[in-house]
């Protein structure tokens, strides 16, 4: 199979040669004669580990080729990874292309770009009564390691639906594959997000880290040793990265009230903790406007709530998102009926009497406008959902957990609401 990538930046250069040491053949288009030429030479304007080397090689193998010609470009290669550095002129690169090639190419969307990118430039070509496949693959490279992150990547993501362009761009990526690297196939706007996400979220990581660094500074603390011990905790992998499930615990508002009192007593302000706290106390706010959303107003309604424990396999409902929910949704006068498989003894201390505690997921169902999801219990998966539907007044569940299948609820005529969720 021949493999075309469109770029001459950092993304095209890396790309191309990588995918040559495959062991494939590589065509790297640009209109820019002088830089391909020089690339075909290995000289590339900037400073890679090991990227010299690794063209050299492929382009004395002949499996690295560097070109002008679009339309022989267009013409023999039937995957082509869109990988300029910016995204300007990608929509007539695409269409270029796609009216060049001699049957519907699938086009690979490296590129970084904002979300909703690849969807336009599928709209663009129908528009245009052209063809192609349009996929959403972000990379992640980090200068100086750019080869060694091709080849170990953490997962591999595609965004698209369809099955065809999976299986070829598997079989390209074959030797990643049969690593073992993860594979997450998703909607193009999702795969999109991953790498703003990405850059937030590490962005993210580095400032409260940095937040953290002055207060080791004020109380003789070691912040290399600190973030060692941190990055080992396997909580912050992503067993706890998951929308809708808000961090509660018994020992975590202890824990953030004497490090943000340690903080404040040194002069040190933990702003992205703050933020964190802000964002992890308003989450039962969000979630009652969701589900106010979805019913129009939640006064005077009946809401069933399943599950009260802050996570499932305790009945700890020390800082349960669920309880903060079922407490705001009696504040703003809806009538909450509850059932969890073992916490409603702590739940009935912490909330009044105004909650109506039921025996099962059923009797927390009868009657209810919503059935809402607050605690993940694996139970909850095999409940009888065709005999919830006919308990509830309306068929409305709110899965504030994202467990159940929301594809299977909405065959049976379920209005799903997730979480995060388009």
């Amino acid at each position: 199979m021949q493999i075309g990538v469109y770029g001459s930046g950092y993304l095209g250069t890396v790309i191309s040669a990588c995918l040559a040491d495959f062991g494939t053949p590589v065509s790297c288009c640009h209109p820019d004669r002088t830089r391909m030429v020089e690339m075909a030479q290995g000289n590339i304007p900037f400073f890679e580990k090991n990227l010299k080397e690794i063209i050299r090689r492929n382009v004395r193998a002949g499996r690295l080729a560097y070109s002008t010609d679009i339309e022989s470009f267009a013409r023999k290669t039937q995957v082509i990874f869109l990988a300029e550095d910016k995204h300007d002129n990608l929509a007539d690169v695409a269409l270029r292309i796609a009216r060049l090639a001699p049957k519907p190419p699938i086009l690979t969307v490296v590129t970084p770009a904002p979300v909703g990118t690849a969807n336009a430039l599928q709209n663009t070509l129908n528009a245009a009564g052209v063809q192609a496949t349009i996929v959403a693959q972000p990379m992640f490279f980090t200068d100086g390691c750019a080869v060694e992150d091709f080849n170990w990547p953490d997962r591999l993501i595609l965004g698209t639906t369809s099955n065809e362009a999976v299986q070829v761009l598997k079989q390209i990526f074959h030797p990643l594959v049969m690593r073992g690297v993860p594979v997450i196939v998703t909607n193009q706007a999702t795969a999109e997000l991953v790498r703003e996400s990405a850059t937030a979220y590490v962005a993210t990581k580095i400032s409260f880290i940095n937040e953290v660094a002055t207060l080791c500074e004020r109380v003789d603390a070691d912040a290399v040793s600190l973030a060692l011990a941190l990055g080992l905790d396997k909580k912050i992998a992503p067993r706890c990265l998951q929308p809708g499930a808000g961090m509660g615990g018994v020992f975590v508002e202890s824990d953030l009230d004497s490090i943000s009192s340690l903080a404040q007593s040194h002069g040190v302000s933990l702003k992205v903790l703050s933020a964190a706290r802000d964002v992890n106390q308003n989450l039962a706010e969000r979630l009652v406007e969701k589900i106010a959303h979805t019913l129009n107003s939640v006064e005077d309604k009946d809401v069933g709530i399943i599950g009260l424990a802050f996570k499932p396999n305790t009945n700890s409902v020390a800082g349960s998102s669920s309880l903060r929910l079922a407490e705001t949704l009696v504040s703003r006068g809806a009538r909450v009926r509850a059932y969890d498989p073992v916490a409603i003894p702590e739940a009935k201390t912490r909330l009044d009497s105004s909650v109506r505690y039921c025996d099962s997921a059923y009797a927390a169902a009868e009657g209810s406008d919503a059935l809402v999801v607050g605690t993940g219990w694996p139970e909850f998966r095999a409940l009888d959902f065709d005999r919830i539907k006919h308990l509830l007044k309306k068929p409305v569940i709110v899965d504030t957990k994202n467990l159940l299948d929301s594809t299977r609820l909405r065959a049976l005529g379920f209005e799903y609401v997730g979480i995060g969720r388009g």
